[in-house]
């Protein structure tokens, strides 16, 4: 189902066009309101929306990055006056000061425009009822799906994350179809639905749509055997909007289609910061082109992916963005090499007999580097077998050697948000 057919389609030129209409109004609204970011654009020759003759101009624009919104906090980005805000949200502030942003009640029309859309992208239809286990609050995952079940019609359940054994109460006297939540939280519902007895039969389940972490096809095979769904991928940033700003299509689950009518997509050399070609894995750069109240201009995610701009089966003509394969600043240089938490996952599912529940632990006993990968396995096997399996095929994926523990089921602990995946003790004593 297409939301909205007239945006969604547009060919190529054309959406070219409404973005760098777009683009100039918001670099009308940061050179008369926004006064960090007035400085830099003139720095680089732009005075005027006109300076910017094309979308290949945009390279000429200075980045935004976390950094920025955390110097001039809370409010100092903002294009548009506090009173004119009419909700804030916020990151959790687990490296530094939240990232603070906020809300026109036009940035909320939009907001729930495009995650209206990223619901139809799942096959989402009015009338459905949708159980949401994205957290409520400051984290914009919560109100970011109701707000869009609710402009598509649907019957929302905003029961927020927790709680488990009610959640399991809820999906089944409720009649949840549409489970919304982060993977390692579908997961963990998963577990104690088969734990309570509680079988796919007596679920009305059709799709999970899954996001807030990375996760990999591997999780994905895992979550739709488990829960009997179509497991779908939703991509989105507090700092740009929210949730809402690409989700995979139900049609070909190959690539989360970009909003780019709203949000202007690039790719760029993380090193360089040179624009890299469709299909070459780089840093995912957003300019946002109808937010008031924080326009963000060419910010840089930290997140590493490519673009697709090849027609979708879908229909729609917007670029698609490969799986997120990690943060740049969640990689981990173990003796040198370069590793990220979601290729040990890939692996270690792909072994065969290993459950979608890992951690990984890093210490500094001595000189070197040591890293510990705690996982459980899904059924009775030989635990000293499966170890040994699962650390040769981690060493031939990585060229790292591990220690590999396989511990009883429960023995990785369970996430009611985002997974805590890595553990990295090398800056304790």
């Amino acid at each position: 189902m297409l939301w909205n057919r007239q945006r969604e389609t547009l060919p190529r030129e054309r959406l070219a066009a409404l973005q760098l209409e777009r683009l100039h109004a918001t670099l009308a609204r940061q050179l008369a309101s926004v006064a960090p970011i007035a400085e830099r654009l003139r720095a680089a020759g732009v005075s005027s929306p006109e300076d910017v003759a094309s979308l290949d101009d945009l390279t000429r624009l200075p980045f935004t990055r976390k950094t920025d919104l955390r110097e001039h906090y809370p409010f100092g980005l903002f294009a548009v006056p506090r009173e004119q805000v009419v909700r804030i949200h916020a990151s959790s502030g687990t490296r530094g000061k939240p990232t603070v942003v906020g809300y026109t009640r036009n940035d909320l029309e939009v907001w729930s425009e495009v995650m209206a859309r990223t619901l139809a992208l799942a096959g989402v239809e009015p009338g459905m009822v949708v159980h949401n286990a994205y957290g409520y609050g400051l984290f914009t995952g919560g109100l970011g799906f109701h707000m869009g079940a609710e402009r598509m019609g649907c019957t929302v359940v905003p029961i927020s994350g927790g709680m488990t054994e009610r959640q399991v109460l809820m999906l089944e006297d409720l009649g949840g179809q549409v489970l919304c939540c982060t993977p390692s939280y579908a997961l963990n519902l998963a577990q104690t639905l088969a734990e309570r007895g509680v079988g796919r039969d007596r679920l009305k389940l059709r799709v999970g749509m899954f996001g807030a972490e990375p996760w990999t096809d591997a999780m994905r095979d895992a979550l739709e055997r488990q829960l009997g769904i179509q497991a779908l991928n939703v991509y989105g940033l507090s700092e740009i909007v929210g949730p809402g700003v690409s989700a995979e299509c139900v049609e070909e689950r190959r690539g989360a289609h970009v909003q780019e009518d709203h949000f202007l997509v690039e790719v760029i050399d993380p090193q360089s910061g040179q624009p890299c070609a469709p299909g070459v894995e780089g840093e995912l750069v957003f300019t946002t082109l109808t937010k008031e109240a924080l326009p963000m201009l060419r910010y840089r995610t930290g997140d590493l992916s490519s673009i697709d701009l090849a027609p979708c089966a879908c229909g729609r003509t917007t670029a698609r963005m490969a799986r997120i394969r990690g943060r740049i600043d969640d990689m981990l240089i173990i003796r040198g090499v370069n590793l990220y938490p979601s290729e040990v996952e890939r692996v270690l599912l792909s072994v065969g007999d290993v459950a979608p529940h890992y951690q990984l632990v890093v210490e500094r006993p001595g000189a070197m580097d040591e890293l510990t990968v705690l996982c459980e396995s899904v059924s009775s096997v030989d635990l000293e077998d499966l170890q040994q399996r699962a650390e040769l095929a981690l060493q031939a994926a990585t060229g790292l050697s591990m220690l590999v523990k396989v511990l009883a089921p429960g023995g990785v602990p369970r996430s009611e948000g985002k997974a805590v995946r890595v553990i990295d003790r090398r800056g304790l004593v």
